[in-house]
């Protein structure tokens, strides 16, 4: 399944994601940004489920599941630019902004903007297509709900 999903996210020629593999895919993002600063915490984890059952309708158990998958995604999935890079190319871009919303929440979850985070969310934002004044609004959204 997955090597299907990388194979057509990898081609020179990426087609549109169904949403079953947008899914996965896009919370693999959510994934990679929760553990680039070698601490995936129960809070990084519950905001991510949190993520996906509003984004998707999903129960919590599904969310779980789908959250499975996309850490087994991430964990096989290449570097980050050209991941990135396949994902811009397969998804629109208003689901591409709201992703970068979604991975400032992740960001913010546990309490602390590590250094790493910031600059994987920056070059995120940049090869999804997102400005940065449009991510610096969507991290103020983030911000002002989670107060």
């Amino acid at each position: 399944m997955f090597a299907d999903l990388l194979r057509g996210l990898l081609a020179s020629d990426p087609q549109r994601l169904p949403d079953p593999d947008a899914r996965v895919a896009l919370a693999a993002l959510l994934v990679r940004i929760a553990k680039v600063d070698g601490d995936y915490s129960d809070a990084e984890i519950s905001r991510i489920d949190r993520i996906l059952m509003a984004r998707y309708r999903l129960s919590p158990f599904d969310a779980i599941a789908l959250r499975h998958e996309a850490e087994t995604l991430e964990t096989q999935a290449p570097d980050t630019v050209r991941f990135t890079r396949a994902i811009k190319e397969a998804v629109d871009y208003d689901h591409r902004e709201g992703v970068i919303e979604a991975l400032w929440e992740v960001v913010l979850a546990d309490g602390t903007r590590d250094g790493d985070e910031d600059s994987l969310l920056r070059l995120l934002a940049n090869l999804l297509g997102i400005n940065d004044r449009d991510s610096n609004l969507a991290r103020q959204r983030v911000e002002s709900r989670l107060k």
